[in-house]
């Protein structure tokens, strides 16, 4: 039996590392997901073999029956638009359950000593840092999942962001805290009559810090956030993997802990920010974010539904640059049967997507693919910004600091350096924005008052969805 499970585990591996590959192109996407589905069914199938003799069949399947009624449901109902939500609620999921494999690993082994007849340095090592990271990913990832279901008052979250500098000393106080314990528990917690208590001050204190670290983070920093977690969840498996000697936790583990780390980091790049910068920091101050563009003390000019429905119509070509506010609006429909009209009359239609746009990676393609947008419309920032100075119209929904000039222009500007779609070198631009509001970085953005920008102003559904019937009754 033992050459079959180390052969379903193989199999297992090679699926998981195809599907992920699969996961790089639109058109092989779905059947990357299938794959590693199947990867991940096939190596539950292993563990369930090797552990045959277990007596607690009961549990297992009770556990097992539990995970499909509560995953499979949300997974079929869940919109597009809550999509980020249901990631950073899954991930926690997922760091929680390593934390208590940990602690449980720890009561059944009475402090580590029966885990192993001689339990090593990794063993131990491993199950507290599994321990910590796990629980630090699962409190942060219900924090980030509040944030983005809106659960906090915003008046509240503005606090919480300015309190930021004393969230950062409270975590540096729980990092030693931790440390102090770690060390304590794999030295000399054998014995201890505490020592259960020891183990769960661990959790607390990881906990606390999953909460510190992402409280004073703000819905912009949220892709970044994500994918952070999501891959301190894989490290955090990995490293409980390495302490009970379980390879398909390890596996499965390092690959995503390893995709994780590295999409955090492209996506850090594309901000101009490090990732300490991001966890330890935030763009302006509570107030400053909940301030109003004054415009650069410049002339706002306003637009109708009709001015910008003609302005299209006669356009070689159109931009869209989708942004937050388009989730918010769901306006994704909207937005695909305005461009059809406008691909109907001859007008080439694409859509600019930044890295960062939305909460989540890849929040706007996969907005987009669900109003049936052809892939091959949707361009990467580097490689539609040559295109902008050749645009007789781009039209902006809902985004805001990722097309902001100042970020490219003025050396003074907390965004400078940040990439940005060049959408101030287009013919004409168009904004839709409910108000003058600033964005998350809280500052003013040139290009509301710039000659060629006209505001078009109310809900982007709304106001999509009127310009669209001005073009139908052109």
């Amino acid at each position: 039996m033992g050459y079959l499970v180390s052969v379903l585990y193989i199999i297992a591996f090679a699926m998981f590392i195809y599907g992920l590959s699969g996961l790089t192109g639109p058109k092989t996407a779905v059947r990357g997901n299938y794959i590693a589905a199947v990867g991940m069914v096939i190596a539950v199938v292993a563990v369930l073999i090797d552990i045959r003799e277990t007596e607690n069949w009961g549990l297992i399947i009770g556990g097992l029956a539990v995970g499909i009624i509560l995953g499979v449901p949300p997974a079929l109902k869940t919109k597009m638009t809550a999509m980020p939500q249901l990631v950073a609620l899954f991930n926690g999921v997922g760091g929680g359950t390593v934390a208590l494999i940990a602690w449980a690993e720890y009561l059944e082994s009475t402090s580590f000593t029966t885990l192993d007849d001689d339990p090593t340095v990794v063993m131990i090592v491993g199950s507290l840092f599994a321990a910590i990271i796990g629980s630090i990913s699962f409190w942060g990832s219900l924090v980030a999942f509040a944030k983005l279901q809106e659960l906090l008052n915003k008046n509240l979250e503005r606090k919480l962001v300015a309190s930021a500098k004393l969230f950062q000393l409270a975590n540096i106080v729980l990092v030693l805290a931790s440390i102090a314990i770690a060390v304590y528990i794999g030295i000399s917690a054998d014995g201890d009559p505490l020592a259960s208590w020891w183990i769960l001050a661990l959790l607390v204190a990881a906990g606390l810090m999953g909460l510190f670290v992402v409280l004073p983070i703000g819905g912009a920093d949220m892709p970044v956030v994500i994918s952070l977690l999501n891959a301190l969840t894989g490290l955090s498996a990995a490293a409980a993997g390495l302490a009970l000697n379980n390879q398909a936790m390890i596996v499965a583990g390092m690959i995503v802990g390893a995709s994780g780390t590295i999409l955090t980091n492209l996506m850090a790049k594309a901000m101009n920010r490090s990732i300490p910068a991001i966890v330890f920091g935030a763009f302006g101050g509570g107030e400053a974010a909940a301030g109003v563009a004054s415009a650069s003390g410049g002339t706002v000019k306003a637009t109708s539904a009709s001015d910008a429905a003609i302005q299209m119509a006669y356009a070689n070509q159109v931009i869209v640059v989708p942004g937050y506010g388009l989730a918010v609006a769901q306006a994704q429909h909207a937005v695909k049967e305005m461009a059809a009209l406008l691909e109907d009359r001859g007008v080439e239609v694409k859509y600019a997507i930044h890295p960062v746009a939305g909460r989540m990676p890849g929040h706007m393609n996969v907005l987009l693919a669900e109003a049936d947008v052809e892939y091959d419309a949707m361009k990467e920032m580097d490689d539609i910004n040559g295109e902008f100075n050749r645009t007789d119209v781009t039209i902006v929904i809902g985004a805001n600091d990722v097309t902001n000039p100042a970020a490219r222009l003025d050396s003074t500007s907390p965004i400078y350096g940040m990439p940005i779609l060049n959408v101030d070198q287009s013919k004409s631009v168009i904004v839709l924005k409910r108000s003058m509001s600033s964005g998350y970085a809280g500052i003013d953005n040139p290009l509301f008052t710039a000659d060629n920008t006209s505001m078009l102003f109310g809900d982007a559904k709304k106001m999509v969805s009127e310009v669209t019937e001005e073009l139908k009754a052109l």
